[in-house]
């Protein structure tokens, strides 16, 4: 199997909505997206998928070593030598791969925020610099596109985070901020606990649905920032923001059920967005 093979097979398995927009990419920026979105998911499966904290701990430390091989010509990892052809064209520095790993670090560190200005630094370093490297990929001319990226990449989490609340407590993390919790007297046990009827409640739902709120302003100031100039090149973020959308108006709808269950669009509905979006341009 080559690098890029293996890259592709890393995006295609995971089922992510991301994987959708790829496809309507040409095949030089698609194959850059895939092996770095490859990457992004090996070190994050290190924090979920491995129970030991210190084995989890050595891993990341691997993974710094790996990306500082990366740029000196001696990577091993398939995932980062599909990455390799790919980083000098569109400006992938090793500060943005090491600052994804140290979001992840964070996951080990820390299991509480205790408001959103901590929980948005998260956001930036697992999502708001995937959104800057992604952007790049896409083609960014405009300087404001910049920080479009990176208010999707916030907004985007966000709605990660309300879709997992209950994927997150069976791992003993909670991700809406303590403050934020307090404030709806939401208790963390309530949510650690992840049974109905228990930890569903009227304060719950009204904690998720300042949540949600806050989610679609950030949608909104993301897409007012995009430059028309950007648009095109900008389509396939533009096709996650509708998908993840889509998914955050489905929670709502289901009224933030997702402390016992996981709530995901299909398949079928996450390509259809896509391609909905590719025609219109919006």
């Amino acid at each position: 199997m080559t690098p890029e093979q293996y890259a592709q097979e890393r995006a295609a398995s995971s089922g992510s909505s991301f994987y959708y927009a790829f496809k309507f990419l040409p095949p030089d920026r698609r194959a850059a997206i895939t092996a770095f979105y490859a990457f992004c998911r090996e070190v994050d499966d290190v924090v979920d998928e491995v129970h030991d904290p210190s084995v989890a701990a050595t891993k990341l430390n691997w993974w710094r070593q790996e990306v500082q091989r990366l740029y000196s010509g001696q990577a091993s990892h398939p995932a980062l030598l599909a990455l390799q052809p790919h980083v000098e064209r569109f400006g992938i520095e090793a500060h943005h791969l090491l600052d994804v790993i140290e979001g992840c670090q964070m996951d080990l560190q820390q299991t509480r925020y205790l408001d959103f200005a901590g929980l948005s630094r998260y956001c930036h370093l697992v999502a708001g610099v995937v959104g800057e490297v992604a952007s790049a990929i896409f083609g960014r001319s405009q300087t404001q596109t910049l920080q479009y990226a990176h208010k999707l990449g916030l907004a985007l989490q966000l709605t990660n985070i309300l879709r997992d609340v209950g994927e997150d407590a069976r791992r003993g993390r909670i991700y809406l901020p303590v403050d934020e919790l307090q404030r709806f007297d939401v208790k963390a046990h309530e949510v650690l606990r992840r049974e109905a009827p228990w930890g569903y409640s009227e304060r719950f739902t009204a904690l998720m649905k300042f949540q949600a709120e806050r989610a679609h302003g950030l949608y909104d100031e993301a897409l007012a920032l995009l430059p028309e100039a950007d648009r095109q090149a900008q389509k396939p973020g533009l096709m996650m923001a509708n998908i993840y959308r889509a998914l955050l108006r489905e929670l709502e709808a289901e009224n933030f059920q997702v402390l016992h269950q996981r709530i995901a669009l299909t398949p079928v509905r996450k390509l259809w967005i896509a391609m909905r979006t590719n025609w219109r341009g919006r």
